[in-house]
């Protein structure tokens, strides 16, 4: 089975971005000022926000939610590929963070697609539903703290129409998913959650080895 897969170095690495890249020139500069930032670790590969802004095209996404922003590289990505008229609801709780991102989204243009809503995420997810907008949206990107994941999982699948897409990151967890007797909450917390989504028959489920591991699950 790894004959089906090559060794991804870095000069392996190197060339995909060089050879499909497709960045615009903000996301270029937000990702370079977010690599000297403490917790860069945070931030999303390029070539994952490239693909993520390619899922949203091709299911024609007007509404899409976002767990977890960050600097905003992911929320920017999907902005830049919804229509004119498309809206997506981003959810973190850090404003110092989310300022940067803030600064991005209107030196792009897109600032009036981003509804940023600094509170914890299960509440503006549950805020949405009891505002009746469940099966609404087209597409959610989960990436915040793991040992929550379940709980936003069923509330963006719940706020999701049929057909919709939840992308989830972060489910390889640099490898660790692999330690049975991990002590680690958030290595716990993945492990449980990956256990569950390959039972879910409510989702079409795809986990991709793209960045630090991706799982596609598509709406029944």
């Amino acid at each position: 089975m790894l004959s089906k897969y090559i060794s991804l170095d870095q000069a392996i690495y190197d060339y995909i971005l060089a050879s499909s890249l497709r960045e615009s020139h903000v996301l270029a500069q937000l990702r370079a000022e977010t690599a000297a930032l403490p917790m860069a670790v945070m931030q999303i590969a390029p070539e994952q926000g490239q693909f993520m802004a390619l899922l949203v095209k091709l299911m024609g996404a007007k509404r899409a939610l976002e767990v977890g922003v960050y600097t905003g590289y992911s929320a920017l990505a999907v902005a830049e590929a919804l229509p004119d008229e498309g809206l997506l609801v981003a959810c973190d709780i850090n404003a110092e963070t989310t300022a940067i991102a803030q600064r991005y989204w209107q030196t792009a243009g897109v600032a009036h697609k981003i509804d940023l809503r600094l509170a914890p995420a299960t509440q503006t997810l549950q805020a949405l539903l009891d505002d009746g907008q469940a099966g609404s949206f087209d597409f959610a990107f989960i990436d915040a703290d793991k040992t929550t994941y379940s709980d936003y999982y069923e509330l963006c699948l719940a706020l999701l129409r049929p057909g919709g897409l939840i992308v989830v990151d972060n489910v390889l967890w640099g490898g660790a998913v692999l330690e049975p007797s991990s002590n680690d909450a958030d290595t716990q917390a993945i492990q449980l959650f990956n256990t569950q989504l390959k039972d879910d028959l409510r989702v079409d489920l795809s986990l991709l080895p793209l960045a630090d591991g991706l799982s596609l699950l598509r709406k029944r």
